[in-house]
């Protein structure tokens, strides 16, 4: 997705808005591919001031993702502000300011590294997600299962007993 800033480059204007519908399928994360449910909406305005383009707006969309206790996939709403700044003067060394060549800026990698800051690192169904049993698997949101719950490595057994004594 670009956006045109060649009227704010040439001072014609010094802000414009700009309303973009970003249509995209999956965003590849480390932890698992994340499934866009609606198109991702950017509502934003651009100011140009000085040798420093402004682009602050609101990022909305719905996810699908990965529950990382159950594995069970559920359906989650982002909403983000972003504040992203360019600029074409190399001179201008701050990290947070974008290189641009053009009259336009492609703003694909910025919406995906916005959403992905925005995501939990824990991504749970619900605050009150039990998980997985760790020996049968079984989603204990679900049912119970009738794994033995005692089951301690033998060579550990001394240890708790050494906390049972107090």
């Amino acid at each position: 997705m670009t956006i045109d800033i060649s009227d704010l480059i040439r001072k014609m204007i010094n802000s414009k808005k700009e309303y973009l519908v970003f249509e995209t399928d999956v965003l590849l994360q480390e932890s698992g591919d994340i499934q866009f449910l609606e198109p991702v909406k950017l509502d934003s305005t651009l100011n140009f001031v000085g040798d420093i383009l402004s682009l602050d707006g609101r990022i909305k969309t719905r996810l699908r993702l990965s529950c990382s206790r159950c594995l069970e996939e559920f359906d989650t709403a982002i909403d983000v502000e972003i504040h992203e700044k360019f600029s074409s003067n190399l001179n201008n060394k701050d990290d947070e300011i974008n290189f641009i060549e053009g009259d336009v800026i492609d703003i694909n990698n910025i919406i995906e590294n916005n959403i992905e800051m925005a995501l939990p690192i824990k991504k749970l169904c619900n605050e009150d997600c039990k998980g997985l049993c760790y020996h049968c698997g079984i989603n204990l949101n679900l049912s119970n299962c009738e794994c033995e719950k005692g089951n301690v490595d033998p060579r550990l057994k001394k240890l708790g007993n050494l906390f049972s004594a107090y």
